[in-house]
């Protein structure tokens, strides 16, 4: 593995790193103050189904102002990253990519390895809890409109969609499951209409998230169906106590994808939990005066806890 960061060019660099043996690819982007000391690290990566280039530079860009590098990845599977099956969605891989990540930033040239926090949104701001709650020597976690509770976002799904709905998912992820057994890949959209078959089908999903795909990026809207029987399973709210670190909760209080109550619940046995909250759904806080809103209370919690 070539590791091709140079603190003396701020403007991004490409570099990767392996986890599990697979080639995960990432955006490295250092402040001007890494020429003459370390600075602080935010990794960031995306929530369900989502890869670096839908809208997280502009999170990554307000950090690097402020003096910190940032290094945003694909997960496996996802984006520029290598990994077999595309588009394949499995909760524990996940965690084990930012390990990986983080392994790979402690070894980064002029970044201080006390000062390394985690960014994750969506499905990603409930991977951040359990990975700091593993590490153990994160210095901050960032979780934004966090989805901390699989089995809570099954029973939301069930709700607004119908168990009916539900039960059709599952059904397709018995599918996968059985095809993967010969080598094949079965797939749902990532995001659908109301009333249709996918991951995500609430009234303000399919148009939200297709937006967060910028001029340039090649938007995949499809996820591997065994994952619609895997996420329920995943229940960061379980390691929520372990987490020891200063952690920050934005709840979006409209939110249709990840359940408010899981991430009340989680800020509870965090000892070190700051809660802010936003009248907005889930997928606002990448927009507009939203997102204004929501980075600003990001960068105020890591200048204080890592500058």
């Amino acid at each position: 593995m070539t590791i091709a960061a140079n603190p003396h060019i701020h403007t991004r660099q490409d570099v990767e790193f392996y986890s599990s043996g697979v080639i995960c690819r990432a955006w490295l982007t250092y402040p001007q103050t890494a020429q003459t000391q370390d600075v602080p690290l935010v990794i960031m990566a995306h929530g369900f189904g989502g890869t670096r280039e839908m809208r997280l530079e502009q999170y990554a860009q307000r950090f690097n102002n402020l003096g910190m590098a940032t290094l945003i990845f694909d997960y496996r599977n996802f984006g520029a990253s290598d990994g077999l099956p595309r588009q394949c969605l499995i909760p524990q891989k996940e965690v084990e990519d930012w390990h990986a990540a983080l392994a790979f930033a402690r070894r980064l040239p002029n970044i201080n390895r006390q000062k390394i926090a985690l960014w994750g949104t969506s499905f990603a701001g409930g991977l951040v809890v359990t990975v700091a709650a593993q590490d153990g020597k994160v210095a901050a976690t960032v979780s934004q409109c966090p989805m901390l509770d699989g089995l809570a976002s099954a029973l939301e799904i069930a709700r607004y969609a119908g168990l009916n709905s539900l039960m059709k998912v599952s059904t397709h992820g018995v599918v996968d499951v059985a095809l993967s057994v010969l080598g094949k890949t079965h797939y749902i959209p990532t995001v659908a209409k109301e009333g249709e078959i996918g991951a995500m089908t609430s009234h303000d999903a399919y148009d939200a998230y297709l937006r967060l795909a910028t001029e340039n990026t090649t938007l995949i809207n499809k996820v591997t169906a065994r994952t619609g029987l895997l996420v329920p399973l995943f229940r960061p709210i379980k390691d929520a106590k372990k987490v020891k670190c200063p952690a920050l909760l934005q709840i979006c209080e409209t939110d249709t994808v990840a359940p408010v109550a899981a991430v009340e619940k989680a800020a509870k046995l965090m000892p070190k939990s700051e809660v802010v909250r936003y009248p907005v759904g889930h997928f606002d806080v990448y927009f507009g005066e939203d997102f204004e809103r929501s980075v600003s209370d990001q960068a105020k919690f890591l200048q204080k806890h890592l500058c």
